[in-house]
């Protein structure tokens, strides 16, 4: 090709000089990065252990501690690419290329410890007041009791003991001698009877002629005939608590109603009193003289008027105006009037359309002076309405006692409180072993 003929004008001139210039450069630069990245990979390989044998026994030799003793040797000359380093001292063996020190890899930073989780506490609750236990119910003392029941015990229980002291063996002309003082004692036939039976079979023959050991039985039939299944009243179970008192005139039912309220407001309870004996004229006066003295409230109506239209109005009343308890009282009738006792049956199916479930207890009142008489009303009012409990009242004026053993045995009710005296403490609530421990200790002692 002849150049000669080519003619090119400046600018193209200019053009072509800096296409060349510019293809220059750049190989030059291409040679370079090449170089310096051929330079990097065999550092990497070194260092991987990955270069010749005399390289890296080199590195082994470097890496190796050095002995304390021995001083720090000066660095030897680097070798250059394609130029041997210079001889050693004659007798020196010829010394490798030396390499750069590899840099150690960086140490691996320390995993942080695992922060446990943070428990935030609840607050601590502000201290409570520890509860003040209630106190438990004291039982009465005997000797608390037996005041009240020294006629009864001057009677059949005297007589018991008449027939066992000074005697170190008994006959068995002795049991029917038992036999006439429990008949006489107001016990009834039926519950005398049935004691003399358990003493013949259950006693041996010598425990027949041992006092001691026919005493001991009595004491524990006692206590067994009086302790029925009753369990304690809730005057809290329902509100109002209606307790519905049923007995014969003159057995003493307002003065009980008088008593319990007495007691229930001592308690810190609200009692209504519903004055249902309209047929006595001094029964409602005598029922709120009670109210008076109690801070309880009364609901009472005319003479005459219809006793259940009255105790419905009370227990109403007292169901509409939150009263923790509420008392009807009824006539007093005898219990020989058959419509008279039928009249109570109307009494208790009011109380149930006054509050739901009322009655929630009834209680009859038994005057302990009428004897065996006792035990017949109380059958009677047992067949006309469903009494949950007994109240005998008057026990510290007779001699009669007994027959609460005979209402016990035949009846199967249990005697919630036992009257014996005036005053409102004298309303106590019936324990069974108390009532025998005090019944029989004086002749213990004897």
């Amino acid at each position: 090709m002849d150049l000669s003929s080519i003619h090119l004008s400046p600018t193209e001139l200019y053009e072509l000089i800096g296409v060349v210039g510019g293809l220059g450069v750049t190989g030059t630069l291409g040679v370079l990065f090449v170089r310096r990245a051929r330079a990097a990979r065999r550092r990497q390989i070194e260092e991987a252990g990955e270069g010749p044998p005399a390289l890296a026994e080199e590195r082994a030799a470097r890496q190796a501690p050095e002995p304390e003793a021995e001083q720090e040797r000066p660095a030897e000359p680097r070798e250059e690419r394609g130029r041997p380093a210079p001889a050693r001292a004659s007798g020196a063996a010829p010394a490798r290329a030396p390499e750069a020190r590899p840099t150690p890899p960086p140490s691996p930073a320390p995993e942080p410890e695992p922060r446990s989780a943070q428990v935030i506490p609840f607050p601590a609750p502000a201290p409570q007041p520890e509860p003040v236990p209630a106190p438990a119910p004291k039982r009465r003392e005997a000797s608390a009791l037996a005041p009240g029941l020294a006629r009864t015990r001057s009677g059949f229980v005297a007589r018991l003991g008449a027939i066992f002291s000074g005697r170190k063996q008994l006959d068995p002309s002795i049991v029917d001698e038992i036999e006439k003082v429990l008949l006489t004692a107001d016990i009834g036939v039926r519950t005398s009877q049935s004691l003399l039976e358990e003493i013949r079979t259950s006693l041996s023959r010598s425990e027949l002629k041992d006092p001691d050991a026919v005493w001991a039985f009595l004491r524990r039939r006692s206590t067994e005939m009086l302790s029925l299944p009753a369990p304690e009243i809730d005057f809290g179970a329902a509100k109002p608590f209606v307790l519905l008192i049923i007995g014969v005139n003159g057995s003493g039912k307002t003065t009980t109603i008088g008593k319990l309220s007495a007691k229930l407001a001592a308690d810190g309870k609200k009692v209504m009193l519903a004055a249902g004996d309209t047929f006595r004229a001094a029964a409602a006066e005598q029922l709120e003289i009670w109210a008076g003295r109690t801070g309880a409230s009364i609901v009472r109506g005319k003479e005459g008027a219809d006793p259940s239209s009255v105790i419905f109005d009370g227990v109403k009343k007292a169901a509409t105006e939150g009263y923790d308890v509420a008392i009807a009282d009824t006539a007093g009738r005898l219990h020989t009037k058959t419509d008279l006792m039928q009249e109570l049956q109307k009494v208790r199916r009011v109380l149930g359309k006054a509050a739901p479930g009322a009655p929630h207890e009834t209680w009859l009142v038994i005057d302990s002076t009428s004897g065996q008489n006792a035990i017949a009303q109380a059958q009677i009012f047992t067949e006309v309405m469903a009494v949950s409990g007994i109240v005998l009242t008057k026990l510290d004026g007779t001699a009669k006692g007994g027959v609460i053993l005979g209402i016990a045995d035949q009846l199967k009710i249990p005697v919630r409180y036992v009257g014996v005296g005036e005053s409102v403490d004298d309303l106590r609530p019936f324990d069974p072993a108390e009532f025998v421990e005090a019944l029989f200790a004086p002749l213990e002692t004897s």
